[in-house]
């Protein structure tokens, strides 16, 4: 879908599989001093800071990616060797993603900081930016994934759908639904694919990067790399006449890699 599209897609922070994921509960709020009660019980101020943060996490919407490809545990518990792994150049990510997409967007990745959550910052005491700590904090079990974070607070309606296989449903959750950052092609820089993969998945994929190479009038070199991998020469040549009515110089970009 990524591919074919060319999008990143952002998923509510309530939808991930970790329940702990961005929860107020990361954070202590109990305990509130004297001058931060402003004359209410203790209770009515936390119930009104956590809610604050609820409220916070119900808005988020998360791009989730990572600094490794070659994790078994991931290909395993994520897809089980049977999908893909794409790579992007994020500098390029960061030129497609800007204000219009949300209340509050961020163009660059920042790092997931992975703590213990057992022990837990003061809301009160503690000099955190918070939401930011809601945002990027996870269970050091999750460490090995060494995930980096793009988000979109409170993301406009016009850059948000339904999956495909969603448009059958007669209810659903707001959270549900999906929100999609247009990406220009070379924001992609390369594709892995799992060992378990279905041949005609396979074939589907590689189908559809010759075809972009060949549609592409500003063509890709890093997909152009991928297809010289994946195509034999004889494929290459028979293109070579299609590609002299789409791009001149793309031939001769191929010309010279063939050397």
């Amino acid at each position: 879908m990524m591919l074919h599209y060319c999008n990143l897609m952002y998923a509510n922070a309530t939808m991930f599989n970790d329940p702990f994921d961005c929860h107020p509960s990361l954070i202590d709020f109990s305990n509130v001093p004297v001058e931060a009660r402003r004359g209410w019980p203790a209770s009515v101020i936390e119930d009104i800071e956590s809610n604050r943060h609820t409220n916070y996490r119900n808005d988020l919407w998360i791009c989730s990616l990572s600094k490794v490809y070659s994790s078994i545990l991931m290909w395993s518990y994520y897809n089980k060797h049977e999908g893909v792994c794409i790579g992007l150049n994020m500098d390029k990510v960061a030129n497609c993603i800007d204000i219009r997409y949300g209340m509050m967007v961020t163009p660059y990745g920042r790092d997931v900081q992975y703590r213990d959550v057992v022990n837990k910052p003061n809301y009160y005491r503690d000099q955190e930016d918070f939401f930011n700590y809601q945002v990027y904090t996870k269970a050091k079990a999750w460490e090995h994934e060494q995930e980096v974070r793009l988000f979109i607070y409170k993301p406009s309606p016009m850059f948000m759908s339904l999956l495909p296989f969603q448009h059958d449903k007669n209810e659903f959750d707001q959270k549900e639904i999906r929100t999609f950052v247009r990406l220009s092609a070379e924001c992609f820089e390369s594709i892995y694919l799992g060992v378990k993969i279905d041949k005609e998945r396979k074939e589907k994929i590689k189908r559809f990067l010759r075809l972009q190479v060949l549609l592409k009038m500003r063509v890709n070199q890093q997909l152009l790399q991928i297809l010289l991998l994946l195509f034999p020469t004889e494929d290459i040549r028979l293109h070579l006449w299609i590609l002299i009515f789409v791009n001149r110089q793309c031939i001769r970009f191929l010309i010279s890699h063939r050397k």
